[in-house]
């Protein structure tokens, strides 16, 4: 699994021009699942994800994490993060995992991110979405689950 972390100061999400999700100061997180991925990837992902200390403490260093600040988080699944454009100049996406088995990994992660007691907004699973954000820093990671 991959996900790309936006840490920010507002963000929402759009599908057929409603608001789906909308947080204030937390992370946006953009969810990829590739074929081999399975539920300890997510439980990994999402743990790494949550307390990942991205946050600035008193002195300003990147010391603190979205469940130590009392962040929010808003997910949204996108399968592009495993589009391969190795070949040719249209990418390819046979490495993303299908979508009836990636909806139930997104699924888990999303609700990981719940039992956490972290509030949390989300997308529609395979929808064509609008996202707005306001980056915060800027502050973007890429990270992967342990397979990648």
């Amino acid at each position: 699994m991959k996900a790309v972390i936006q840490r920010v100061s507002r963000a929402q999400v759009e599908v057929s021009s409603q608001v789906t999700g909308r947080i204030g100061r937390g992370l946006v997180i953009l969810l990829g699942a590739r074929a081999g991925d399975d539920e300890k990837e997510v439980d990994h992902l999402a743990d790494k994800c949550a307390q990942l200390r991205i946050f600035e403490d008193d002195q300003g260093k990147m010391n603190l994490s979205l469940l130590e600040v009392g962040g929010e988080a808003l997910i949204i699944s996108q399968f592009t993060l495993y589009g391969d454009s190795s070949k040719g100049r249209r990418p390819s996406f046979t490495s993303a995992l299908e979508p009836e088995k990636a909806s139930s990994l997104y699924d888990r992660f999303v609700e990981a991110f719940l039992q956490k007691g972290v509030k949390t907004e989300t997308g529609i699973f395979g929808a064509k979405m609008k996202v707005e954000l306001v980056n915060d820093g800027p502050v973007t990671f890429i990270i992967t689950s342990k397979s990648g």
